[in-house]
Order: structure tokens, then C-alpha cells, then sequence
């Protein structure tokens, strides 16, 4: 009686050493699933901020429009986003990112063309950024619907990434890379 509890025990143990080394497997996929809504939650919040301020302070009408463009655009796809993290239990930032922050503290200060300049350069840099992260997502991404969101909102990035270009020119703006 007392040989058959040692091993019931032992395989208990075993099982669950088992359980649990396949739990952490399984949960690499979420750990990658974390890091992209994260990402992408922070970026686009910040979007949708700096593009409000772009509306209010940019001297350029073409800026105010983008400006708009990534309010509207952004705060689309934070929604779908948001939604998308619920459902997977996925606890999204309600916060910008220290640097987002700063980049906002920084234009907040600015006026008319230095304005312009400033917040189209971040833009060119974002959207870059958010290229990258959305195509790895879409291209190597483990979770079916996260990737399906990333292959989605991509060509509407590239298009944010365009018109950004398009507008630094106009604008003049030198990209420090």
C-alpha cells in the first residue's frame, strides 16, 4: 500500500513537471502575443496624441491633415486592437512609453514650423518602427488573429510612412538616422 502512494506520487510529480514544462512551451506564443500588443498599444496611443497636437499647433495644412489622419486611423485600429486583447486576457498599457512621452513634452513646446518639422520627423521614425513590427508580426507572428491584424493594418502603416516621406520633403525635414 505504502510502495503504490510512493509511486502515485511520483507519477503525480512527473505529470506535473510535464504539465508544466508543456504550460511554459505553450506560453512562449503568449509571451510574443504580450510583446507585439504592448508594442503596438504604446505606438498607437502615442499616434493618436501627437497627431491631436498636430491638429492644434501645426502651421501646415497638410500636417494638420495628417495630423488628423492618425487620429482617426490610429484610434481605429487601438479599438480593434483593445478588443482583440480582451478577449485573449492580454492586459494592454493605458500609458504612453517614457520615450513617446518625451517626444509629446517636447512637441508640446513647439509652434508653427519648428512644430511642423519636429513632429513629422517623429513621425517618419514611428512609422518606420511600426512597419517593422507589424510585418514581423504579420510574417512570423504565433497567434492566428493578432497576425491576421498585423497583415491588416500594414498597408495602412506603409501608407502613414509614405505621406510622412512625402510630407518631410515638402517640409524640408533632415532625417537623422
Amino acid at each position: 500500500m505504502k510502495r503504490s502512494m510512493v509511486y502515485a506520487a511520483l507519477i503525480a510529480v512527473a505529470l506535473g513537471g510535464l504539465s508544466s514544462a508543456g504550460w511554459a512551451k505553450s506560453n512562449k506564443a503568449s509571451e510574443q502575443a504580450q510583446k507585439f500588443v504592448h508594442e503596438a498599444a504604446r505606438a498607437g496611443k502615442a499616434e493618436v496624441q501627437l497627431g491631436k497636437m498636430a491638429t492644434k499647433q501645426a502651421t501646415s495644412p497638410d500636417v494638420q491633415q495628417f495630423g488628423q489622419r492618425m487620429v482617426t486611423d490610429h484610434t481605429e485600429a487601438n479599438e480593434k486592437l483593445m478588443a482583440m486583447a480582451k478577449d485573449k486576457n492580454i492586459d494592454v498599457p493605458t500609458k504612453m512609453d517614457s520615450q513617446h512621452q518625451k517626444t509629446a513634452e517636447k512637441l508640446a513646446k513647439l509652434q508653427g514650423a519648428s512644430f511642423d518639422r519636429a513632429f513629422i520627423r517623429h513621425m517618419v521614425e514611428d512609422h518606420e518602427k511600426a512597419v517593422k513590427l507589424f510585418s514581423k508580426e504579420a510574417h512570423q507572428g504565433q497567434d492566428p488573429d493578432l497576425k491576421a491584424f498585423a497583415a491588416k493594418t500594414l498597408p495602412t502603416l506603409q501608407e502613414h510612412l509614405k505621406m510622412a516621406t512625402q510630407l518631410a520633403q515638402q517640409q524640408k525635414v533632415s532625417q537623422a538616422h
